[in-house]
């Protein structure tokens, strides 16, 4: 293989050597007249290229530059303005929530003053309840005590009617007034 290559490379520089001949290379050698075209066209080129592509591409480039810039810019201002909005936001959830365990505290509290003023208030109004209750009771009894009192001044007043008419002795006198007592002080003992 390495045999095939440098016969290969022979044969292509003796066919170049072959077609050059004894003329020398024209790219090679010094050409005023070409020197000098060669020189106006590259100026030629240069001033339209400066004046037709140059100044727009720059000009572009750096619009471009400059609205990367304004870009970047907008975008730094936009993360410090979202990074303020991130802290004022969990500034508000913080104190939404120290708000709401405040008022849940509150309101436990509260529910605990009426349940308390509630528990007052029915214990209050049961005993003025079993006090009016015990106080008409009493005035029932001694209406009751009063009307059994009467009714015994009208029986004792019948029965000594009844033993007026009937002449009694001074002992069936005493055992009437007795009894009669006896039985005011039996009725007095049941209410």
């Amino acid at each position: 293989m390495a045999n095939k290559k440098e016969n290969y490379q022979e044969t292509t520089l003796s066919s170049v050597k072959e077609a050059q001949g004894s003329k020398p290379n024209p790219l090679v050698q010094l050409d005023p007249g070409l020197f000098i075209w060669t020189i106006l066209t590259f100026l030629l080129l240069y001033f339209v290229l400066a004046k037709f592509a140059w100044k727009p591409l720059l000009k572009a480039l750096e619009s471009r530059e400059n609205d990367i810039q304004s870009s970047i810019e907008d975008a730094e201002r936009a993360k410090n303005e979202l990074e303020n909005l991130n802290h004022e936001a969990e500034k508000i959830i913080a104190k939404a929530r120290s708000d709401s365990q405040e008022i849940r505290s509150e309101a436990k509290i509260s529910a605990e003053k009426i349940k308390a003023e509630i528990r007052s208030q029915a214990e209050s109004d049961a005993k003025k309840i079993k006090d009016d209750t015990n106080t008409q009771i009493q005035v029932e009894k001694d209406k009751a005590i009063s009307e059994i009192k009467q009714e015994v001044v009208s029986l004792t007043m019948i029965v000594a009617e009844k033993v007026i008419r009937k002449n009694l002795s001074a002992e069936d006198n005493q055992q009437l007034i007795e009894k009669s007592i006896l039985d005011l002080k039996k009725h007095e003992a049941k209410s």
